[in-house]
């Protein structure tokens, strides 16, 4: 890993002195003179797998304590560690630990180092805590006597190195992450421009089987809402046939009274010489079936004078055998709908727009340029706006042969699945295409390209506190992953949560104040 300074034999921050360091420990600021009189301050960055380290402390001379100020962060959550245990391990002729039980304030371990001996040792910090447990192996160092020590040269002070100074306790407090640069092979790919469209037999139109009026005590499907195979939409009373003709209906009515009237007496006199014996049984049934017709006829007579009395009046909601229910066709959302409970509807309108959501395509505009390069298409994702990662595409539903004369491009279909419904119809997208020959490149996510006036650049962590602006130029995309050119390389850690603010910090001509408790 990079370091910005060294001293003793170690590499540390130029941005740090043990003016600061002095200060951090609520001693009153040291003078000028005082100040200069110092050695310069060991600054170590580390990194494994689990945890960051970042350790500031005095050179090591035998018989003196050296205070270590040891900043931890939990790399699984880039925050600092709350609690634990740190130690502090020199190896030389014999193995001496100096540890502390928790932290001083979160992230930060203070620990008095105190060598017995002069001579070269090996140096280790390790971290003990329930979330976290590491090692970090800082290599040999020179533990001084007390007379190479008066003869260090003075701490230089800050120097400018051309580096952006974002303490840790900004990194801790604020939406931030780092990730080493990665070397990958990317597949040659297109972005084309798309959209969220219903998939082949994802769309219905539901209209009304009779005219009528749309039934008012049923609950509203409004825009948006969910509706499953089957589920009841509106229901209809149907218009009466003799919307101009009450009187017929009127007359019919009392025609169908008449007849009831005469049947029923038909029906008690045949009751009568059934019982005597003068007619036989069979002519009680058909009186009593007469009579039953004729309550039946008045029964339909009477509803044909209501129904045209309420669909007149705009009143009554109908029985429910005489309603015409609309279902739903398939299960989706309701797209558009006209259904104004109450409203009067004609034959045929259409009263809603149900599209399926579970299954969508994405339909993309593939340039004519692009056409000769079909047979090495490999595979696609999605690009969704505010969506994270990109979304693998597995089925390819065809690729269209007509170029449409005003934009060059012909459609390019592929099947989604969408279960979550977190895509919308007619929503812009970007579809990557990919081609089967691929780069062996240099990639970074996505997110730790900051547009710096146009310039594509990233921050490099080249220590705990201290990053480097890198211009680079931009390749292929992949899963997230973007390809960069220029002065990256695979293994430096880049920022990937957070660049924006150390952009900010670059611009700012004020180094911030070090805040560490030491």
């Amino acid at each position: 890993m990079r370091n910005t300074r060294n001293a003793a034999g170690w590499s540390s921050s130029a941005a740090l002195s043990a003016a600061l360091m002095l200060s951090a420990c609520g001693s009153a600021p040291p003078t000028e003179l005082e100040a200069a009189e110092e050695p310069a301050a060991v600054v170590v960055s580390r990194w494994t797998d689990r945890s960051e380290l970042f350790v500031e402390f005095p050179p090591l001379v035998a018989g003196a304590t050296s205070r270590f100020a040891i900043h931890f962060t939990d790399l699984a959550t880039f925050e600092p560690l709350r609690e634990g245990r740190a130690t502090v391990r020199l190896t030389g002729a014999r193995v001496e630990e100096f540890e502390v039980d928790a932290p001083g304030s979160p992230g930060i371990f203070g620990i008095d180092v105190n060598p017995s001996a002069a001579g070269r040792a090996r140096l280790e910090l390790l971290l003990d805590a329930a979330a976290v447990q590491d090692r970090h192996d800082l290599g040999d160092v020179t533990v001084l006597t007390a007379a190479e020590a008066a003869g260090l040269p003075p701490d230089p002070g800050d120097e400018e190195d051309g580096t952006v100074p974002f303490l840790k306790e900004q990194q801790w407090s604020l939406d931030f992450a780092t990730a080493p640069a990665r070397r990958r092979s990317m597949a040659d790919s297109l972005d084309v421009p798309a959209q969220i469209r219903p998939r082949t037999g994802g769309q219905a139109e539901v209209t009304t089987p009779v005219a009528g009026r749309l039934a008012a005590d049923l609950p509203a499907r409004p825009v948006g809402s969910l509706v499953g195979r089957g589920d009841t939409l509106a229901q209809i009373v149907p218009r009466s046939e003799h919307a101009d003709d009450r009187p017929a209906l009127q007359l019919a009515v009392a025609e169908a009274r008449d007849a009831l009237e005469l049947a029923r007496a038909e029906h008690a006199r045949v009751e009568r010489l059934v019982e005597v014996g003068a007619l036989p049984a069979r002519r009680r049934l058909e009186a009593r079936l007469a009579a039953q017709t004729a309550e039946a006829l008045l029964t339909a007579a009477e509803a044909h004078l209501a129904q045209l009395d309420s669909t007149r009046r705009g009143e009554g909601e109908g029985t429910a055998d005489t309603r015409f229910v609309l279902r739903a066709p398939m299960r989706g959302v309701v797209a558009e709908s006209a259904a104004t409970p109450g409203a009067s509807v004609d034959e045929g309108a259409r009263l809603f727009t149900l599209i399926a959501i579970d299954r969508v395509h994405v339909v993309g505009a593939l340039p004519e340029a692009a056409l000769s390069r079909l047979d090495d298409l490999a595979a696609a994702e999605l690009e969704v706006p505010g969506a994270g990662a990109p979304l693998p595409l597995h089925r390819l539903v065809s690729v269209g042969r007509v170029v449409d004369e005003d934009t060059r491009t012909v459609p390019i279909i592929y099947e989604l699945p969408n279960p979550d419904r977190r895509l919308a119809i007619g929503q812009a997208v970007t579809l990557r295409v990919f081609g089967a020959s691929r780069t062996d490149a240099v990639t970074v996510p996505e997110s730790a390209i900051v547009d710096d006036a146009g310039q594509p650049v990233v921050f490099v962590q080249v220590g705990g506190e201290s990053f480097e602006r890198r211009p680079v130029r931009l390749g292929h995309r992949e899963g997230g992953d973007v390809q960069v050119m220029g002065d990256v390389a695979a293994g430096d850690r880049v920022v990937t949560v957070g660049a924006p603010l150390i952009r900010l910090a670059a611009l700012s001509p004020q180094v911030p104040a070090h805040g560490h408790t030491h």
